[in-house]
């Protein structure tokens, strides 16, 4: 039985580490390193690191704008949920040839992003051979203010920012070769594409929220990650679970039926949005620093204590949603 990424690096790569300098390793959005030069003032390294790969990633025929731009910021993603500022990032990318315009087009994209945040690039590798990036990302967090995905508690409400499902149904455009003019298809694209890294909703959280992750494997998927570590379950209502009225103007076009629905909604990945825990006596506070933050958030269910996660509908009804979300050895 082929092994699942998470099972390949709980099995073979997750350390406890008991020292001075690395506080947080593998198992989270980021690790949280202890600088040394600032050990005394609390503050820690966030890092982390994503490799996309062509064909696995994105389609092989993306503009490689957007596949610059998706590569950083899905790391940005990882800072947003740790609520770290980002301070820099490096790179490394592979491709079969040097070609000018392709170069030039990537490098557009990503530096339009690393702009909007003032990152510096700080360096990297270049080699030739299949299409893929790997970008490291740095950030800064207090130790004990850092959004992690082990302090949750029985009872805290679950939210969610912006809109799911949009980028699920962006690619189920591209990779099914359906028809690119609706009025629908250019907004869903994007959103498979271009990201929104909500780093500034991150930051704004990190008073109130208990735990937090981003929404790259499905909502669902990466939510059982957080209950996992935080060893509670879940309940979260499909009615309740925010949807683009783009995506739903899709819905009806395609003519999906609910479980349909429900799987692309919440079992699907590329979200990139926020998922975060917070005690019902900061409800009010979250939902006035998210709209400081310009990002919309809903309330979509609450922890619990058994372990299970559970996608309720309208009728009461659990609906099956097993092995839902992106799982690298288990999508071939």
């Amino acid at each position: 039985m082929s092994l699942s990424e998470f099972a390949v690096i709980k099995k073979y790569f997750h350390r406890q580490y008991d020292n001075d300098i690395v506080r947080l390793g593998v198992g989270d959005d980021c690790a949280l390193v202890r600088v040394p030069q600032v050990r005394d003032s609390g503050q820690c390294q966030a890092l982390s690191m994503d490799t996309l790969v062509a064909g696995v990633h994105f389609p092989l025929d993306t503009n490689p704008t957007h596949i610059a731009y998706k590569s950083l910021a899905v790391n940005l993603s990882d800072l947003a949920a740790m609520g770290a500022r980002p301070t820099w990032f490096s790179l490394a990318l592979t491709m079969p040839d040097a070609d000018d315009e392709w170069l030039a087009q990537f490098s557009s994209g990503l530096f339009e992003l690393a702009d909007e945040y003032a990152l510096p690039l700080i360096g990297g590798d270049i080699t030739r051979g299949p299409l893929s990036i790997t970008i490291q990302i740095a950030g800064e967090v207090g130790e004990h203010l850092a959004l992690r995905r082990d302090g949750a508690k029985e009872g805290d409400s679950i939210f969610v920012s912006g809109t799911l499902g949009d980028a699920a149904a962006g690619l189920s455009l591209l990779v099914n070769k359906m028809p690119q003019q609706s009025e629908y298809t250019e907004y869903l694209v994007s959103r498979l594409n271009r990201p929104t890294p909500r780093v500034a909703l991150g930051l704004s959280l990190l008073p109130f929220a208990t735990s937090c992750i981003d929404l790259s494997d499905g909502l669902l998927a990466d939510l059982s990650h957080l209950c996992d570590r935080s060893q509670l379950g879940a309940t979260i209502f499909f009615d309740q679970i925010p949807v683009s009225e783009k995506l739903k103007s899709f819905f009806s076009s395609s003519q999906l039926n609910e479980l349909s629905k429900a799987r692309l909604v919440a079992g699907s990945g590329d979200d990139y949005e926020l998922c975060f825990t917070v005690p019902e006596r900061h409800t009010e506070a979250v939902r006035l620093v998210s709209e400081k933050a310009g990002v919309r958030v809903t309330l979509i269910g609450s922890m619990k204590r058994d372990g299970l996660v559970e996608c309720i509908n309208a009728d009461g009804q659990v609906l099956d949603m097993q092995e839902m979300g992106f799982k690298h050895f288990y999508n071939l």
